[in-house]
């Protein structure tokens, strides 16, 4: 038997049947246990390996669309995102886009809500067509579309559009406040909020800003220029 079949089903999607290096299944539970005790090093390259197995599976040049219902089918789709965002916070922002690129055409109704963090990774490689192809796939809804328009801005013509300016600070005020904030501790009230059953909206904030603080690290001229306003 080989160790991974794909097989189609009646909606013309495919789920990955799978054990050894192709149980996504087990591979995720063994991440999700190694960085629990904190062996970050281990559960990157359980997520990375598995991102290679799910390269070396997919056929090149077919259009091979993912079953997200199925369990180990859908493991794989969460490995490989989650190996995206290691690359992304370690700065290897060419990595995580393509990784988040083949993740969208398994996966085109974008379960995991990729999108944007594909389109960060795509201003911080200055690949501006790229972003100008998938910002408007961000919601207008999420903080994400204000400051990804403002630092695409920013970084093309060093200066931040007004109307963009704005409508974060009115439409999307904690996420204003946590970005031009001095401090953002992940301390015990933050980690409390955000792993409640409802976290409150400045615990989503300081969570995105967690979730991106590298860029403003590798890219410091923004924050200072919403500071600025």
């Amino acid at each position: 038997m080989a160790e991974a079949i794909l097989n189609p089903t009646p909606d013309q999607t495919f789920r990955i049947e799978g054990r050894g290096d192709y149980d996504f299944s087990r591979t995720l539970r063994l991440s999700d246990e190694a960085q629990r005790r904190g062996a970050v090093d281990e559960a990157c390259n359980l997520r990375f390996h598995a991102f290679q197995h799910l390269a070396d599976l997919i056929p090149d040049n077919e259009e091979v669309i993912l079953e997200w219902e199925h369990p180990n089918t859908q493991a794989a789709l969460h490995l490989l995102y989650r190996s995206a965002v290691d690359h992304f916070l370690i700065d290897d922002f060419e990595l995580s886009a393509a990784m988040l690129e083949f993740l969208l055409d398994l996966d085109p109704e974008d379960h995991e809500e990729a999108t944007w963090l594909l389109a960060f990774d795509y201003v911080a490689l200055a690949d501006y067509d790229a972003f100008d192809e998938v910002i408007n796939d961000v919601s207008d809804k999420y903080p994400e579309k204000p400051l990804l328009t403002l630092w695409s801005e920013y970084r093309r013509h060093g200066s931040l559009p007004a109307g963009e300016a704005i409508r974060l600070r009115n439409h999307f005020a904690p996420y204003y406040k946590e970005f031009t904030a001095d401090s953002h501790p992940a301390d015990d009230a933050y980690l409390r909020d955000i792993e409640s059953e409802r976290p409150t909206p400045q615990a989503q904030a300081r969570e995105l800003w967690l979730k991106t603080e590298n860029l403003w690290t590798a890219f410091p001229g923004f924050i200072a220029a919403l500071k600025a306003l």
